[in-house]
């Protein structure tokens, strides 16, 4: 079957440093599922949390299923992930002593699963963001200037 990807959170590489990535599985009713495989949802401000030696998303936007009217689920409810004790007790004890998030990278199916890239990032200062920025906009210039001519 291959991967499937639905959704993307294209701000977390502009405002975090990546470290490392897990993938995990999710705790999901119906209606989220098939609310999820028509592309109606949103990572943008979620995050993950650590509770009692279990990990849940946060704010993760999933639209209400149309056809499921009177079994809906509540949009931002906090979903369960599914990883693995040593990968929740790395990802703790990490969190812990350097200050560091758990973020939400992109939704996809794999299989038939829904399944979540979660990353380990550090947040950058704004001077960081400025200069990324500004080595894309270089980088981009130069493609455009010399198209054809040289290759990077």
């Amino acid at each position: 079957m291959g991967i499937k990807v639905v959704a993307t959170n294209k701000n977390a590489y502009h405002n975090y440093n990546i470290i490392e990535t897990y993938e995990a599985g999710l705790v999901l009713k119906g209606s989220e599922v098939k609310s999820i495989r028509e592309g109606a949802v949103n990572l943008r401000d979620s995050f993950i949390r650590i509770d009692d030696g279990e990990a849940f998303i946060y704010n993760m936007y999933v639209a209400p299923y149309k056809p499921a009217s009177k079994l809906q689920h509540d949009p931002y409810r906090k979903r369960k992930l599914l990883l693995h004790k040593r990968e929740i007790l790395k990802l703790m004890g990490k969190v812990q002593e350097k200050g560091l998030t758990i973020i939400p990278l992109k939704l996809y199916f794999k299989d038939g699963k829904a399944k979540l890239e979660i990353a380990l990032a550090k947040g950058k200062a704004k001077y960081e963001k400025r200069e990324a920025i500004k080595e894309r906009d270089i980088k981009r210039e130069l493609s455009k200037k010399y198209k054809g001519k040289i290759k990077l």
